[in-house]
């Protein structure tokens, strides 16, 4: 998928992450996480990469391509802290000498998430290479490609906290990190911790940068990135979940609702690791919450 403009374009590499290896969801099917889109902006000459993934394998195909768009790659941007968009970041920084950016908060989130990695990630992802936290952030929250300006909006408590979004005004276009989901089951296990509204404020800020295309960080690849309808299907998302988190009695019965309303969303994975947190922590009051968002995906 490619859009242009006068000076500036964008073109959209699909992921495919690795398949856990710990059983299977409650109808039977493999865990498979949803695809990750990493976005390439670039001029005549130089580019800038948004999440590019986690995984070595992932960093070998997404630099090929890359390689062969025949750009000089000066920054690979992160949107949030989340490891499956960036673990993989400096693999690709030294490859092609290009600076990694992200917000303040979204860096304290990045070094977090490696906090993370022996009791989530490296537990059911293989292939993941070692990931130092490189990114830096820079002034107001704007950087150039070309001359053009890319702006850095953040916006909020999304699937984590402290997300960005990557706004591009001369081509009308937003890089939408998990703001904005396409097709794929959002992932509120953390977002349990801050409520919904946190979610639909921050989808408020992106919606009033008035795009025509966001590229969600999961997405189906079958679908355009019309801003008004990804907007819209991701607010519809955010209120049938919360409608079902009151009448479902169990993870299991509200996976099993979920997957009835939206049978053609990607990512039942992150979907049942989303019903185990939010019912284990409602479960389970007074304890850790941390303990069954973790417990989720194992």
């Amino acid at each position: 998928m490619i859009m242009n403009s006068t000076e500036l374009a964008y073109d959209v590499f699909i992921n495919n992450p690795p398949q856990q290896d710990n059983g299977t969801l409650p109808n039977g099917e493999a865990r498979l996480f949803p695809p990750l889109a990493s976005t390439l902006i670039h001029g005549a000459e130089d580019a800038v990469l948004v999440d590019p993934g986690f995984t070595a394998d992932q960093a070998r195909a997404l630099g090929d391509w890359v390689a062969g768009k025949n750009r000089n790659l000066t920054d690979i941007f992160i949107t949030h802290g989340h490891g499956d968009h960036w673990f993989n970041a400096d693999l690709l920084a030294e490859r092609f000498g290009a600076r990694v950016v992200a917000t303040e908060g979204t860096i304290g989130q990045m070094h977090a998430n490696v906090a993370a990695r022996p009791f989530v990630w490296d537990k059911v992802y293989p292939g993941i290479p070692e990931s130092p936290v490189t990114a830096v952030t820079v002034p107001d929250n704007r950087f150039t490609l070309e001359g053009k300006d890319l702006v850095i909006v953040e916006a909020g408590y999304t699937d984590t906290d402290a997300s960005s979004v990557l706004h591009v005004p001369d081509l009308g276009l937003v890089i939408g990190g998990d703001v904005i989901y396409n097709g794929a089951h959002l992932y509120l296990s953390e977002t349990s911790l801050a409520g919904l509204d946190a979610w639909r404020q921050a989808i408020d800020r992106v919606a009033a940068l008035d795009a025509r295309s966001i590229v969600a960080g999961h997405q189906n690849a079958t679908l355009d990135d019309d801003a008004a309808r990804t907007i819209a299907e991701t607010r519809e998302y955010l209120d049938v979940a919360e409608e079902l988190f009151r009448t479902e009695k169990t993870a299991v019965d509200y996976f099993n609702a979920m997957v009835e309303r939206y049978p053609d969303r990607l990512g039942r994975t992150v979907l049942w690791a989303t019903a185990q947190a939010v019912y284990g922590i409602r479960e389970n009051p007074g304890e850790d919450p941390v303990q069954f968002i973790a417990g989720g995906w194992l």
